[in-house]
């Protein structure tokens, strides 16, 4: 058995939870400091649209976006050299897209459970918005964030669609778990696809222990007056 879709997926999924959860914390800080309600709710169907998008529509757009002649993928080319498309990169940039919602949804909900009270004692105390968020927002849902991560890792770990879009399904480079099985099927090698099917679900089976670690420490939601 090759062992480069496991390293593949590992790396990719590792980077793009990072990318995911940084900008997944600042998209919901950022739609919950929004007072306008018709504009929250239009951030908020955007941002949660690749959860409902078909991923290889979301793969389409990304590599509209992001080919050699989109415009953020051509900007690269021509003044980096870089080539997003069909590269490591665009797996993780993948992962990241698909899996955003589900870190961003989590950390809102999360967020939205903290006690109104422990907010209001930040604010008499002079604390700014960004402190409080900081300081006593974040640390208080950090279980139920924690909790969206795993997922959002999950989700990462396996993506097809949108990957085999912009990535492609190039061997010892893009190739991850999910296409892996998908190339030793239809290349009627099934020992091949057994053994990376069991280890996916071997992490899988992880993810869900340690999503579940981190539901049951999360606190419970609050009640209403």
């Amino acid at each position: 058995m090759n062992l480069s879709p496991i390293l593949v997926s590992l790396k990719t999924a590792s980077a793009a939870i990072i990318v995911t959860f940084l900008t997944g914390l600042l998209a919901t800080r950022f739609v919950a400091g929004i007072r306008r309600r018709e504009l929250k709710m239009i951030l908020d169907g955007i941002l949660t649209l690749p959860l409902v998008l078909p991923p290889t529509v979301a793969g389409f757009f990304l590599l509209y976006i992001f080919g050699v002649r989109g415009p953020v993928g051509k900007f690269f080319l021509d003044f980096f050299s870089v080539r997003i498309a069909f590269s490591w990169f665009a797996t993780v940039l993948a992962a990241a897209a698909i899996s955003f919602p589900l870190m961003y949804r989590s950390s809102r909900g999360a967020l939205e459970q903290v006690d109104p009270n422990l907010i209001y004692a930040a604010r008499t105390l002079g604390m700014s918005e960004w402190a409080i968020f900081f300081k006593v927002s974040l640390p208080t849902a950090m279980p139920g964030i924690a909790s969206g991560a795993i997922l959002a890792f999950a989700r990462g770990l396996g993506e097809f669609g949108a990957t085999a879009m912009i990535a492609g399904n190039i061997a010892g480079k893009t190739r991850t778990l999910p296409l892996a099985i998908y190339s030793e099927v239809a290349a009627g090698d099934m020992e091949n696809a057994y053994g990376y099917v069991l280890i996916i679900l071997l992490i899988s089976f992880i993810i869900v222990s340690l999503m579940s670690f981190f539901t049951a420490a999360a606190p419970a939601p609050r009640k209403g007056n």
